[in-house]
């Protein structure tokens, strides 16, 4: 009984219990240590994550910008050709466009041809002589006074490929010029009802089996040019380097008529080119192959809608007229 006290007593000294508080103290010690640090973390990670969502944010902002500029860009686009085609529909029917200058505007010089005030009749008193006198002044007009003209002032397009009607043709018959031994004659369908007579100098490029029935791109709307006293109504297209010629090539598919577009060019071609203008030559240095054949101005292929580009049968890098 006397050992058990004294097992009692020892396990309750002060001594026991001191150690025993120091081991729990310390265990949450530890417990407030890991728990702080662990909060710390936690907080380090929500910031990263609000400068990811923040990053996130900005991303999608520079896209829908960078999206909303190529839809304008499209959008001018679109006006732009359509206000191309209406100006070529307009000019088949007979309507006279006067280019609108771009930057500068001249003023127009009044008429010297005095033109007569109109008279409402409201504004005359009713009797009978005033109107008289009316009828009198009016008797008394110019008689080659002119109308007021009804001709709609137009912007000019640009100088570009657009301006230049290439089609796809079938030379349908060839022979040599009777005058000229580097000359080909042909007569090329491009669908419309009637052949085109064209000169060609390809005999030395060419040969004349390699002509007949063949598709090629016609250029259309160049002024008719006599050419050793046979009149050329178009032109044939090839890429042309100083050792070699080649006769551009349509895509399978193509069929006499078919238009060559040329995607961002708006295609409103004149109905025939003014040589004053030099449209095409303006154009020329810019129309060549690329590396992989193509037919190209200023980097963008010549091509027919949903049939394919225009190609060179093996010349890159060359000009293409």
């Amino acid at each position: 009984m006397r050992n058990f006290s004294r097992l009692i007593q020892s396990f309750f000294s002060k001594e026991y219990i001191f150690n025993r508080l120091k081991t729990s103290i310390k265990s949450k010690m530890a417990s407030a240590e890991v728990i702080r640090r662990l909060e710390s973390k936690a907080a380090a990670a929500e910031q990263i994550i609000i400068q990811l969502k923040n990053q996130v944010e900005e991303i999608k902002s520079r896209n829908v910008q960078k999206d909303l500029t190529l839809e304008n860009e499209k959008l001018r686009n679109e006006i732009k050709r359509y206000r191309n085609e209406l100006i070529r529909l307009e000019t088949l029917q007979g309507i006279k466009q006067v280019p609108i200058p771009d930057k500068d505007v001249v003023p127009v010089k009044p008429s010297e041809t005095p033109v007569e005030p109109v008279i409402s009749e409201k504004s005359l008193p009713q009797t009978l002589p005033q109107k008289k006198e009316a009828k009198t002044k009016k008797e008394k007009a110019p008689a080659n006074e002119k109308k007021p003209s009804n001709t709609k002032v137009v912007e000019e397009p640009p100088i570009d490929v657009g301006r230049l009607d290439f089609k796809v043709g079938k030379i349908v018959n060839v022979k040599k010029h009777p005058d000229a031994d580097s000359l080909y004659v042909e007569e090329i369908d491009i669908g419309e009802g009637k052949n085109r007579t064209v000169v060609s100098g390809l005999v030395k490029h060419v040969p004349i089996e390699e002509m007949q029935n063949r598709l090629v791109v016609v250029l259309c709307n160049l002024k008719p040019a006599k050419m050793r006293g046979i009149t050329s109504e178009a032109m044939v297209m090839c890429a042309s380097s100083p050792e070699a010629v080649e006769i551009l090539i349509p895509p399978a598919g193509a069929v006499p008529g078919d238009l060559v577009h040329v995607e961002g060019y708006p295609r409103v071609p004149d109905n025939i080119l003014n040589p004053k203008k030099k449209i095409f030559e303006t154009c020329a240095p810019d129309l060549k192959t690329d590396d992989q054949k193509q037919a190209v101005y200023k980097g963008v292929p010549l091509s027919i809608p949903g049939k394919g580009p225009i190609v060179s049968s093996t010349l890159t890098g060359v000009q293409v007229k």
